[in-house]
């Protein structure tokens, strides 16, 4: 059986990538090897589908820490504003939440998904499920796709859009890598990001603060140097295995990066009050004590931080909650308010790659031209989506990075066999 163009893969940048080709009159077929399409969709943005981000564009890129440069030209064609005119246009009204994120009016993934699938049915695209891909094979004037049946598909395009391998229950399991090697191109080493980080230290061992959620914190990933690489402020919570929570996944990449280099820990660094100064809390908490004298240090303290994480202070200050203001000295004031502005601890390591919401690494960048996503090692061969060595934060990030390269792919590989066929 013979097509203009052939997609692997029916996640975002897959579905998008088949109905960008289908709109130029390719006829496309779509192969997924799982019993859904939109599985990662479906279940992002907690099952509400946080389908892109409203921000200005270089914001958005900011907020693709790996490799998001490369999305400026993609961008010039096919940008966030244009998904969501795309989705609007199909009948998918979307609202606009905190920090540009936006979601279906119906807050629910599904209206997405099927927004998609039939988007793809009136265009005539041939549709496969439930149908694994065994092999490829490249060639001069068209590809071989071989099916696990040991059926033979030809192609004059073949679009890769399998994913990654975070999340592998959705079906992203690296399948794509191999064949993305055989044509010839670099895969950059895989790691997780968005990812929650694990630690060694006797507070998580012994685990006196599993459980605990801070609001609003600073977190800092430290260099060798005690330098910050990254700071974000969010909500965190510690774990029985280490910390998670919204800053920890955002910093995430930052520290497995640092432990990807051999260093067998990187140093975390917590501001729990980042709007109070230091020296201001350190005056206010002393004056407190000098007009109660009797009353207990840790009351004098209490309601500034939950009192699990004041606990944990004041046990390694050595100070007995219970002691009264007068006997607790200058020095000890200023070791505990020190700590909770600068709580310094590190992590050793990270949850797996299958528990990660978003994979670092892939295909690399270098390798594919920005505006076409197309192979420079391989005729009528693109790339779009997780596969790519380009990761963003939670938000919308990683499905714009998606949908906006599967638009790229769909349409240049449709007009690649246009040029072809005119020859």
């Amino acid at each position: 059986m013979s097509y203009d163009v052939v997609v692997i893969g029916g996640g975002p940048s897959g579905l998008m990538a088949s109905i960008a080709a289908a709109e130029k009159g390719a006829k496309t077929l779509l192969l997924e090897k799982g019993r859904k399409l939109g599985t990662k969709l479906a279940i992002s943005g907690g099952g509400r589908c946080n389908v892109t981000n409203r921000l200005p564009e270089e914001e958005v890129i900011k907020h693709i820490p790996g490799n998001g440069k490369f999305l400026f030209s993609p961008f010039s064609v096919f940008n966030n504003y244009d998904i969501i005119a795309f989705f609007e246009e199909m009948g998918v009204d979307l609202k606009e939440e905190d920090h540009g994120r936006m979601f279906p009016v119906s807050n629910s993934a599904k209206t997405v998904v099927n927004a998609l699938i039939n988007k793809l049915d009136e265009l005539g695209a041939e549709v496969r499920m439930k149908t694994p891909v065994k092999a490829v094979h490249y060639d001069q004037n068209e590809h071989t796709v071989i099916l696990d049946s040991g059926e033979k598909l030809y192609t004059k395009s073949l679009i890769i859009a399998v994913g990654g391998k975070a999340v592998p229950h959705t079906g992203s399991t690296g399948d794509g890598y191999s064949w993305a090697k055989k044509a010839g191109h670099t895969v950059t080493a895989l790691y997780p990001t968005e990812v929650a980080l694990t630690s060694n230290e006797a507070f998580i061992q012994n685990r006196s603060l599993q459980g605990l959620s801070l609001r609003d914190v600073s977190l800092s990933v430290l260099n060798k140097k005690g330098k910050p690489i990254i700071t974000h402020r969010m909500d965190m919570i510690f774990t029985h295995f280490g910390i998670s929570g919204p800053a920890v996944l955002r910093c995430s990449q930052f520290a497995v990066k640092e432990l990807m280099k051999g260093h067998e820990k990187v140093s975390m660094l917590l501001d729990v009050l980042p709007d109070k100064q230091k020296d201001h809390l350190i005056q206010e908490i002393l004056k407190n004590m000098e007009n109660s004298p009797k009353k207990s240090f840790k009351n004098i303290l209490k309601g500034l931080v939950p009192e699990r994480l004041l606990d944990h202070m004041l046990t390694i200050h050595k100070i007995d909650g219970e002691q009264k203001s007068a006997t607790v000295s200058k020095e000890a004031v200023r070791n505990v308010i020190h700590d909770l502005k600068h709580f310094r601890f590190d992590v050793h390591g990270s949850l797996p790659l299958k528990k990660a919401f978003v994979t670092g690494g892939g295909v690399s960048i270098k390798e594919v031209v920005p505006k076409t996503l197309q192979s420079k090692f391989m005729h009528g061969l693109y790339f779009c989506g997780e596969i790519l060595d380009i990761h963003g934060y939670t938000g919308g990030y990683n499905i714009t990075s998606a949908l906006v390269t599967g638009r790229l792919a769909g349409l240049n590989a449709a007009a690649e066999n246009k040029a072809g066929s005119d020859v």
